[in-house]
C-alpha cells in the first residue's frame, strides 16, 4: 500500500512540469506559424515602390552606369530580399547604345545581421538568363574596363566574413543561363557564349574569384558540337593594392575546353564544316596582368580522321603552345607551339613560331613552321588518316624536313600579300612502283620549294631565292625527279602547285605499263591516268564483254586477231610528254603534249 501511494505522488509531481513544457512547445509552434503567415502575406501589403528610386540610384552609383528596372518586389521567404524585374544596365555612349546587360529577373538577398547596423548589406545577387554585350573598340578598349576598374577601388570586406566591419561585405554574384555576345565596335560578331553559368565573390580584399562555364557557338551556321568551356581563377592582387589602372590588375586563370568535336570546331572557327571528325580538348592558364600576361595551352586531339571515309586507324596527338599577350590581349608578339609538347620525353616533330601584332588584323601576323626531322613512316600514318588514297608505294625509309614562312610578301599582281614561302625536303626517299619489284626506285632528295615570281625557277637544289625577289602567292615547285620507267634514260617528273591547284609534268622515255604502275603506287598521280593511256593508244583498251552473234551472222565467227609477232603497245618504251592539271575540289585532267611542255606555271 505504501509503495502504491508513493508512485501516485511522483506522478502528481511530474504532471505539472510535463504540462508546462507542452504548453511552451505549442506556443512556440503557434508563434512560428504566425511569423510564417506574416512573412507570406505582409510583403504584398507593403508599398516598396518608394524605395525603387533609392535602390536604382545606389546601384548606379556603385557600378558607374545608369540602371533601370520595371518593378521592385519585397521578399521575406526563404530569405529577406528584393526581386528586380527587367533589370537593365546602360552602355557607355562611347561603346554604343545597346545595353551592356539585360536580365529578366534579379534576386537580391539581404544579410539579416546587417539590418541592425548602419549599412544594409546584400549576401547574394542572382541574375536569371542575363544577356551581356562585350564590346571591343579599335583603340583596344573594352566596355567592361571602367566597371572592373571602379569595382577594384571600392573598399569591400570578403564575402565570407562572418561579422560586419567598417567596410561592407562583397556579395556573392551569380548568373544562370546567361548569353555573352561579342562586338567589334558596332558590329556584332557571329561568336557567342550560351548556357553560361557565372559566379563572382571576394575571398580577400581587392581579389575577386570568378568561375565561368559556357558553350561557345556560332550564330550564322548550323549548330555543331563545340563542347563546354570552363574557367576559374582570380582577378586582383594579394589584398594590399588595387593598382592605379585596369592594365595593372593581376590575373590568374585556369580553364579547360572539353567535349568538342573537330567538325563543330571547324564550323565555329571557319563558318563551314571542314570535313574532319574526332575529339578535341584544350587546357589553358593565364598568368600576369590584364596588360601583359603569359598564356600556356595544351591541346589534345583523339580519333582524328576525314569525314568521307573511315581509315584503318585514327590519329591522336598532343601539342603544347605558349604565347605572350599584351595590350589587354590584343597583341601577341611571341607565339610558340610544339608537337609533341616541348616538355615531353621525345623531340618535337613540328615547331610553329610566330607573332600577331593585332588580333583584329590577322594579315599583320607572321609564322614560321619547322619540321626538324619527321620519319616518313610517321608521315604515311598521317596520310592514311588524311586521304582515302595514301601513296602506298612510298617506302617508310627517309626523313622529311621543312622550313616554311607565312607572312607578307610582294607579288606582281596584288602587291603586298600574306603568303607561304620556304622549302620542304624528303631525304633518302624511295618508291616501289609495282608489288612484285624487289628493288625500289630511289628518289634521292625530293625538294618542294616556293616559286620566285621575278625569275624562272632554278633546278639547283642549292639555290635560294633572293630576299628582295617577288614571290608568287602560295606557289611551290617540285624540283625535277628522275624516274627509271623502262626507257633508255630515266623519265622526269615535275610539279607545280599554288592556291588554285596543281599541275604535273612527266616526260622522257618509258614503258606505258611502268607509268601505270607508278600511278597505282601514288594514287594522286594516277587519278585518271589509265583511261587516258588507253584513249591515247599507249595501253591496249580494256577487253570488251563477250557478245552473242548478231542475228543472221556466221555461226562461230571470231574477231580479227592481231598481226603475228606484233609487239604489245605496253612492251616497248615510247616517248611520253604528259601533263595533268587539277583545280582544288575538282577532278584531274590529263593531256599529251605534241611538243616538249614548258615548266609548269600557275594556272589561273
Amino acid at each position: 500500500m505504501h509503495s502504491t501511494n508513493t508512485h501516485s505522488g511522483a506522478e502528481t509531481e511530474l504532471n505539472p512540469g510535463s504540462s508546462h513544457r507542452l504548453r511552451r512547445r505549442l506556443a512556440l509552434i503557434l508563434t512560428l506559424v504566425l511569423v510564417l503567415l506574416l512573412l507570406a502575406f505582409i510583403p504584398p501589403l507593403i508599398n516598396v515602390n518608394r524605395f525603387q528610386r533609392r535602390v536604382d540610384r545606389n546601384i548606379s552609383t556603385a557600378i558607374g552606369r545608369p540602371v533601370h528596372f520595371d518593378k521592385l518586389t519585397l521578399n521575406l521567404l526563404p530569405m529577406p530580399g528584393f526581386t528586380l524585374d527587367n533589370f537593365v544596365v546602360d552602355e557607355d555612349p562611347e561603346f554604343g547604345s545597346e545595353p551592356i546587360l539585360r536580365a529578366n529577373e534579379v534576386q537580391v538577398t539581404l544579410r539579416i545581421s546587417s539590418l541592425w547596423s548602419r549599412h544594409v548589406e546584400f549576401s547574394k545577387i542572382s541574375l536569371t538568363e542575363p544577356s551581356v554585350n562585350l564590346v571591343h573598340l579599335p583603340d583596344g578598349r573594352w566596355n567592361i574596363e571602367s566597371l572592373l576598374f571602379q569595382a577594384s577601388h571600392i573598399e569591400a570586406a570578403p564575402t565570407a566574413q562572418r561579422f560586419a566591419g567598417p567596410a561592407p561585405r562583397f556579395p556573392y554574384i551569380e548568373a544562370t543561363g546567361a548569353r555573352l555576345n561579342l562586338k567589334l565596335d558596332q558590329e556584332k560578331l557571329p561568336f557567342s557564349f550560351t548556357e553560361a553559368d557565372f559566379a563572382l565573390w571576394l575571398p580577400v580584399p581587392h581579389q575577386w574569384h570568378l568561375r565561368l562555364e559556357a558553350r561557345p557557338i556560332r550564330t550564322d551556321t548550323a549548330p555543331g558540337e563545340t563542347g563546354t568551356l570552363r574557367t576559374e581563377g582570380v582577378l586582383g592582387g594579394d589584398g594590399t593594392s588595387a593598382g592605379t589602372s585596369l592594365a595593372q590588375i593581376p590575373i590568374d586563370l585556369q580553364g579547360r575546353w572539353q567535349d568538342a568535336q573537330l567538325g563543330g570546331l571547324s564550323l565555329l572557327v571557319l563558318g563551314h564544316d571542314a570535313g574532319l571528325r574526332g575529339d578535341a580538348s584544350l587546357t589553358f592558364s593565364i598568368l600576369g596582368t590584364v596588360e601583359h600576361s603569359a598564356i600556356t595551352t595544351d591541346i589534345t586531339v583523339a580519333n582524328a580522321r576525314r569525314a568521307d571515309f573511315v581509315p584503318s586507324h585514327s590519329l591522336s596527338f598532343e601539342a603544347g603552345c605558349k604565347a605572350d599577350a599584351q595590350n589587354t590581349f590584343r597583341a601577341y608578339p611571341t607565339i610558340e607551339c610544339h608537337w609533341p609538347p616541348a616538355d615531353s620525353s621525345g623531340p618535337s616533330t613540328l615547331i610553329l613560331t610566330g607573332s600577331l601584332p593585332d588580333v583584329r588584323n590577322p594579315d599583320s601576323g607572321s609564322a614560321h613552321l619547322t619540321i626538324p626531322g619527321l620519319p616518313v613512316a610517321t608521315l604515311l600514318d598521317w596520310l592514311q588518316v588524311a586521304t582515302p588514297h595514301p601513296p602506298i608505294g612510298l617506302q617508310p625509309a627517309g626523313i622529311l624536313t621543312a622550313n616554311l614562312n607565312w607572312g607578307s610578301a610582294t607579288t606582281p599582281a596584288a602587291g603586298t600579300h600574306p603568303t607561304w614561302t620556304g622549302e620542304l625536303e624528303l631525304a633518302n626517299g624511295a618508291v616501289q612502283i609495282a608489288p612484285g619489284d624487289r628493288t625500289s626506285i630511289p628518289l634521292n632528295d625530293l625538294i618542294l620549294r616556293s616559286t620566285p615570281a621575278t625569275a624562272p625557277p632554278t633546278r639547283s637544289r642549292h639555290h635560294t631565292p633572293a630576299a628582295s625577289a617577288a614571290i608568287a602567292p602560295d606557289s611551290f615547285d617540285l624540283l625535277p625527279i628522275p624516274l627509271p620507267l623502262g626507257g633508255k634514260d630515266p623519265a622526269t617528273l615535275e610539279c607545280h602547285l599554288d592556291d588554285t591547284g596543281y599541275s604535273l609534268h612527266l616526260s622522257g622515255s618509258a614503258l606505258s605499263a611502268r607509268v601505270l604502275d607508278l600511278g597505282h603506287a601514288i594514287p594522286q598521280l594516277g587519278d585518271g591516268l589509265k583511261d587516258f593511256l588507253q584513249k591515247s593508244g599507249l595501253l591496249p583498251p580494256a577487253p570488251a564483254e563477250p557478245a552473242s552473234a548478231p542475228r543472221g551472222g556466221t555461226r562461230g565467227s571470231v574477231p580479227d586477231a592481231p598481226a603475228p609477232n606484233a609487239p604489245a603497245p605496253e612492251s616497248q618504251p615510247v616517248p611520253i610528254n604528259l601533263t595533268a592539271t587539277r583545280t582544288w575540289g575538282s577532278g584531274q585532267v590529263w593531256r599529251q603534249n605534241a611538243t616538249p611542255a614548258p615548266r609548269p606555271r600557275p594556272h589561273r
